[in-house]
């Protein structure tokens, strides 16, 4: 919300000397965000000019320039020659003129030149140059502004170019501070100073409508129960004329608040919504069929809006209606067929109540966020619409030169503000400070409540423009708001001694510090994604499982929660690609979601947050939550040493993927094996199971092609993905960093034959079995097939190292502790040594 502080000053006393840095202070002080300040941007001299003379010069490029003379009075040099390529003003039109150190918004500094051969001693401005807004078809002549001024005033000050905005974000649950009249109450509340509400006005004092215009609310399909419109007041105004300017000051405020003049009667429109909060809609009265009906849309009607557009319409859409059928989108924006023009006489002026959840979904469904939208849908004072309806009038009456009919019409329902119960010690207990009953009444008070005593507490009636006082908690914040949040003390809670992180936390940071260490870039993600990519690499063959779709998804094409943290990997993968990166080391440790199959979650209550829930209550609400272990992934692509002199560049493969498992293991204190598998996201042959003493954990390989080239990623990707929890469960307490033995290794080398059908793995594991405690490592360094190997077979061969804590070993030990692994490989698969 932008708010001119010429106009916050209408309405609350602001110092003269505030600067609009200390005035954000103050609507910091009590909740806002502070976002910018607004100006023009303008520094003088900027002088109003009478054009004395010209002379149409045409230029051989075919423009026709303007030699100028322009008198900027006496103080200011008199008369000066300009040069000038608009052709709108006339001999005698007073316009306003930058002189030589003036400085227009860009900054574009005005300096005398040289042009068309004349030196240019100043420029005449036009509306865009000067920040007025965006028309540039001409100069800007005073006289359309009905504006008469002497030669040589301040043109800045003139029309209000000297005024600046303070702008403020404002969260959904404080709609009333989208108006000039809440941003006022809130500036008094934070210094004090004297608030002039301008919707102050007597309901008898406002001289309503006699009747004579129909309206009728008819919701047969109300939304929550809420009926679409609880309030419409509609005033006519007679004989305006639309062609008359909008005066300076208010096309400058416009302009500052961030809306674009677009003639007197729309801007008096805005101007009102901007003051009081109620959007406001105006009707060519002469384009109306009979009166006007507020109603959901029928299957099939259509509406064109005001920007032009043909929009189908939902059941759920409210209208407002003639005879002739839909000519609005209830609180969102008006149809095209009864828009005020340049040809409108008479206004009909609406202003209304609307249901908040309706606007909401109709601006969403339709995609057309609006002003009128954006106040409706955050909740409009109930007690606004009389006087904001009048205020329209009054001012189209003293701009626009209409006259105000009898003739109108008005529907409304008597506005119930509930009564919430506030127990005298609730808030200094929420809070943590020992407010006062003086200071808790005087500042609910201050915000318009009304308050009585009502036994061991007191009983409180919000104001109108408050809609978010629901109950005491909402009471609590404003009080805690309005006395000042530098009241709450800050104090950190002491943590019992000894806690810290669990062995699960310290587990997953030393393997994310440890992939870290190893060149890897961490990147989290969205846990959102498609049911498609939860079966394709969320499961070995690529059946469908369940998934968790979320009923309010930020992306309607990825609902589901993810079941592996791959599809996130490659959407960052892509990313990267497309700005340039092309060599990525990537990895992300993170939830993911796997429901049970025909297990409904979601079905428990969340207790009250006040409430400390008990332990069964606690384990019904964790029953209802599906399992959400955490995974830990790598993903390499592109190459792992660049294309240098005298170096090939060496791309990334599975091998590299492998070393990342392996650090993962080193972190988290287990032994991880790989055996090959299948799996439908990845390529037949490169892909590996991973397990923990032998429960399955993980995988990794070399994504499919196509798989690939679907996320846009064009060459070699490999990944691997491991259980994270599972893996440091497996753990246990086994220690991280083991000590070292002060006795050298001997070191062996066994060649077997085996059939082709056994794994690596397995033989591997076989050996270890077999040699004892004796055998500290066992690594494959080769996989034969060929001449002077049986068909059908292979020889794998392994380096092993044998160590003892308490002694050199022989080398007949070392022998006699491998040749006890080759007898159990010889015994499970009729593995033979190789000669």
């Amino acid at each position: 919300m932008r708010v001119p502080l010429s106009w916050l000053r209408e309405y609350v006393d602001v110092a003269p000397d505030a600067t609009p840095e200390d005035v954000l202070a103050s609507l910091v002080s009590v909740g806002f965000e502070e976002e910018d300040v607004h100006g023009f941007g303008l520094t003088g001299p900027i002088v109003v000019g009478r054009v004395v003379s010209f002379v149409p010069e045409p230029q051989s490029n075919g423009k026709t320039i303007r030699w100028c003379q322009v008198d900027v009075g006496e103080a200011h040099g008199g008369v000066r020659g300009i040069v000038c390529g608009a052709g709108n003003f006339f001999e005698g039109d007073k316009v306003v003129v930058t002189l030589p150190g003036a400085v227009l918004p860009g900054p574009f500094p005005i300096a005398a030149r040289k042009t068309y051969g004349h030196v240019s001693d100043g420029m005449i401005a036009s509306a865009r140059e000067l920040g007025l807004g965006e028309e540039h078809s001409g100069i800007l002549r005073l006289t359309e502004l009905g504006l008469d001024p002497e030669v040589g005033t301040d043109a800045i000050a003139l029309l209000g170019l000297d005024d600046v905005a303070v702008e403020i974000n404002v969260t959904p649950d404080r709609g009333y501070a989208l108006s000039l009249r809440g941003v006022a109450r809130e500036y008094a509340h934070a210094t004090g100073a004297d608030y002039r509400d301008p919707g102050d006005r007597a309901f008898e004092d406002l001289a309503q409508p006699t009747g004579g215009f129909e309206v009728a609310v008819v919701d047969e399909a109300p939304i929550r129960g809420r009926v679409g419109a609880s309030e419409f007041v509609v005033r006519v105004v007679r004989g305006v004329d639309p062609s008359l300017p909008t005066p300076a000051w208010m096309v400058a405020r416009l302009q500052l608040a961030g809306i674009r003049s677009l003639g007197i009667l729309i801007d008096i429109t805005n101007y009102v919504m901007l003051e009081l909060g109620n959007p406001i809609h105006g009707y060519d009265l002469d384009t109306l069929t009979g009166g006007i009906t507020v109603r959901r849309a029928q299957p099939g009607e259509k509406l064109t809006t005001l920007d032009g557009k043909e929009r189908a319409l939902h059941v759920e859409d409210l209208l407002i209606t003639d005879a002739s059928g839909p000519i609005g989108l209830a609180g969102v924006m008006g149809g095209a067929t009864t828009e005020m023009t340049a040809a409108t006489r008479n206004v009909l002026i609406e202003a209304a109540i609307f249901d908040t959840v309706t606007i909401a979904r109709t601006a969403r469904r339709h995609k057309l966020p609006s002003e009128a939208s954006r106040r409706f849908e955050r909740g409009v004072d109930p007690l606004i619409p009389f006087v904001a309806a009048r205020r329209v009038a009054d001012l189209m009456v003293e701009l626009a030169g209409g006259t105000l009919d009898e003739a109108g019409g008005a529907l409304f329902t008597e506005v119930f503000l509930e009564a919430i119960a506030l127990p005298r010690e609730f808030i200094p207990g929420l809070i943590g400070v020992d407010y006062t009953d003086a200071e808790i009444t005087g500042a609910l008070q201050q915000i318009g409540c009304e308050v009585t005593v009502d036994g061991d507490g007191w009983s409180v009636i919000p104001p109108s423009w408050r809609p978010d006082l629901t109950d005491k908690w909402t009471l609590a914040e404003e009080v805690a708001r309005i006395d000042g949040y530098d009241r709450i003390p800050s104090e950190l809670p002491l943590p019992p001694s000894g806690n810290g992180f669990t062995p699960l936390q310290q587990g997953r940071r030393r393997v994310s510090n440890a992939l870290a260490a190893a060149g890897y870039v961490e990147t989290p993600s969205f846990g959102f994604t498609t049911a498609e990519l939860n079966d394709l690499h969320g499961s070995a063959s690529g059946e469908h499982l369940p998934s968790v779709k979320l009923a309010n998804p930020l992306d309607g094409q990825a609902p589901f929660l993810r079941r592996s943290l791959v599809p996130g990997l490659l959407q960052v993968a892509h990313r990267n690609l497309s700005r340039g990166f092309t060599d990525l080391a990537l990895f992300e440790s993170g939830a993911v979601f796997l429901p049970a199959p025909g297990v409904v979650y979601g079905t428990e209550t969340v207790p009250a947050a006040a409430e400390r829930p008990d332990a069964e209550t606690l384990a019904r609400l964790d029953a209802s939550i599906p399992p959400q272990p955490r995974h830990v992934a790598v993903l390499l692509t592109g190459a792992r040493v660049a294309k240098q002199p005298g170096q090939e560049a060496q791309p990334f493969d599975v091998a590299d993927a492998l070393d990342a498992v392996r650090v993962i293991a080193a972190a988290a204190g287990v032994e991880i094996t790989v055996a090959q598998t299948r799996r439908a996201a990845l390529h037949p042959g490169r892909a590996g199971a991973l397990s923990v003493d032998g429960v399955e954990v993980g995988y990794v390989g070399e994504v499919l092609p196509t798989i690939s080239a679907d996320a846009d990623l064009p060459g070699r990707v490999i990944v691997a993905e491991l259980d994270l929890d599972a893996v440091l469960a497996a753990a246990g307490d086994r220690v991280v960093a083991g000590s070292l033995s002060g006795y050298p290794a001997a070191t062996q080398d066994v060649s077997l034959v085996v059939p082709l059908a056994v794994t690596a793995a397995e033989l591997a594991a076989a050996l270890t079995e077999g040699a004892g405690a004796l055998l500290e490592s066992i690594r494959l360094v080769d996989d034969y097939r060929g001449q002077g190997v049986a068909e059908a077979t292979k020889s794998l061969t392994f380096a092993l190292r044998f160590r003892a804590p308490d002694r050199t070993l022989t080398a007949a030990e070392a022998t006699e502790a491998k040749l006890g692994g080759v007898a159990v490989a010889t015994e499970r698969f009729g593995a033979t040594l190789r000669e």
